[in-house]
C-alpha cells in the first residue's frame, strides 16, 4: 500500500470510493510480494500493480465490481493456460488478491494511518480477508507498538488479542503476511484468515566516507527505499550539497558515530552499512564496532585486495576474531566489472539484495529452478 497512498488519501479526502486490490500471499514465482497494490480510481484509472501485468485488467474489473457492490472479494491467481484470453500468470505463480472498497465510510482511520507512515512511526493494518460468517469479512484493527490499545475490532476480544499480538511481532521485522485462525481467533483453528500490512520505519543504510563512490551508493540505497545516512569526519565533504539524496548528512567521527547509534538502539536486522573511506584511522575502529553489533543484515568495506589484507590485519591486532571478522564483506560488491561510481554502487547493492533473499549473485540463465527465493 505504501507505493499507492498517496493517490489512494487524495480520493479518500475527496470523499470517493476507491477499488483496492492488494496481494495477500503468494507461491511459487508470483511476480509481487505480498503488500503490492493496485488502486482503481473513481475515474476510472489505475495506480499501482499487483501481478507486473499478467492479472491487472482482471483485477481491474473486479475492482469496479467491488466498489459498485461494496463486497470484498478474495480471490486466486494461477498459471494461464494456452487459451489466449485466460486470467494468468505466464511466470507459473500463484497470488490470491483481496479486492476491497476503501472510503471514509468503510476506512476511516486511512488518514490517521497515513500521518503514522508518513512520520515513520511503526504501525500495521490488519484486515480480515476471509471468515465463515460474512459480517466479519472487512474488518481491520490498527496496531501500534507504543499502545495496548489497538484502534477498530477484528469481532472478538479473543480474536483482537491474538491479531494483535502477531501483528506486533511482524512489524518489528517489517514483514506483511497472511494469518490464520480459528473463526474466533483460535491459534490452531482455520477458517479466519487475517492480511497485516506492518509499515515499519525504513531501514537504514550507514554510508561512511563522503567520496564520489558513496554519492553513488546513497542514490542507490535512497531508490531501494533505504533511509540513507552518509556520515564523515571532514566538514568540507560532508555537506548536503554533495549528497543530496541522502536523508541526512552527519560530521563525526565514523565509529563515535556507529557507537551512538547502537546505543540509541537505532539499527536493526535490516541496517546495512558500507565502509568506503579505504582509510586506516576511519575503518579500523569503525569496523570494530560495526562487525560487533548484535544484528545488522550487512557490513561491507571498499578497498583493494592489498588495502583488505593490510585492514583485515589491522582488525586482527585489535581483537577482532575470526567469527566477527566473518561477517565482513571485503572487498565490497559483487564481482560486476564495476569501474565507474554508479557501477560499484549497483555492484554493492547487489551484494546487499542477494544476502537479504539468499540470492547467489550467478546469472539466471546459467541455473535451473525457481528464479524467486523464499
Amino acid at each position: 500500500m505504501r507505493e499507492v497512498l498517496p493517490e489512494l488519501l487524495e480520493w479518500w479526502r475527496a470523499g470517493d470510493e476507491i477499488g483496492v486490490g492488494t496481494v495477500v500471499a503468494t507461491f511459487r514465482s508470483a511476480p509481487r510480494p505480498p503488500g503490492a497494490s493496485m488502486l482503481v480510481g473513481p475515474d476510472e484509472t489505475v495506480v499501482g500493480s499487483v501481478s507486473g501485468g499478467c492479472v491487472e485488467g482482471a483485477v481491474y474489473e473486479l475492482g469496479k465490481e467491488v466498489v459498485e457492490s461494496g463486497v470484498p472479494v478474495l480471490t486466486r491467481y494461477g498459471i494461464s493456460d494456452d487459451d489466449a484470453f485466460a486470467v494468468g500468470l505466464t511466470c507459473g505463480g500463484i497470488l490470491d488478491v483481496y479486492v476491497e472498497k476503501v472510503s471514509r465510510e468503510t476506512f476511516p482511520e486511512l488518514e490517521d494511518l497515513a500521518a503514522d507512515i508518513e512520520a515513520g512511526r511503526p504501525v500495521a493494518v490488519a484486515t480480515v480477508i476471509e471468515h465463515p460468517d460474512p459480517a466479519w469479512l472487512g474488518r481491520r484493527v490498527i496496531i501500534r507498538p507504543d499502545t495496548d490499545d489497538i484502534s477498530g475490532t477484528i469481532g472478538s476480544s479473543r480474536a483482537d488479542d491474538a491479531v494483535r499480538d502477531d501483528a506486533t511481532g511482524l512489524l518489528a521485522s517489517g514483514a506483511n503476511a497472511t494469518l490464520s485462525y480459528g473463526p474466533d481467533g483460535e491459534r490452531r483453528g482455520e477458517g479466519m484468515r487475517v492480511f497485516v500490512w506492518s509499515f515499519a520505519p525504513k531501514p537504514r543504510m550507514l554510508v561512511f566516507g563522503a567520496i564520489d563512490f558513496a554519492a553513488a551508493v546513497a542514490r542507490v540505497g535512497s531508490f531501494l527505499g533505504y533511509h540513507v545516512t552518509v556520515c564523515d569526519a571532514r566538514p568540507v565533504f560532508a555537506t548536503n550539497t554533495r549528497f543530496p539524496e541522502a536523508d541526512e548528512v552527519v560530521v563525526e567521527w565514523p565509529h563515535r558515530y556507529l557507537e551512538k547509534q547502537r546505543d540509541a538502539g537505532t539499527l536493526d536486522a535490516r541496517t546495512v552499512i558500507t565502509v568506503l573511506t579505504h582509510d586506516p584511522k576511519f575503518d579500523v575502529p569503525l569496523l570494530e564496532v560495526a562487525l560487533r553489533l548484535p544484528e545488522v543484515a550487512y557490513v561491507g568495506a571498499m578497498g583493494s585486495r592489498r588495502t583488505h589484507d593490510d585492514r583485515e590485519a589491522r582488525l586482527r591486532e585489535a581483537g577482532v576474531t575470526d567469527a566477527e571478522l566473518s561477517r565482513l564483506s571485503s572487498p565490497i560488491g559483487l564481482d560486476l566489472g564495476a569501474r565507474t561510481p554508479e557501477e560499484t554502487a549497483i555492484s554493492i547493492a547487489a551484494e546487499i539484495i542477494a544476502g537479504r533473499w539468499g540470492g547467489s549473485g550467478s546469472r539466471l540463465a546459467e541455473q535451473d529452478g525457481r528464479i524467486h527465493h523464499e
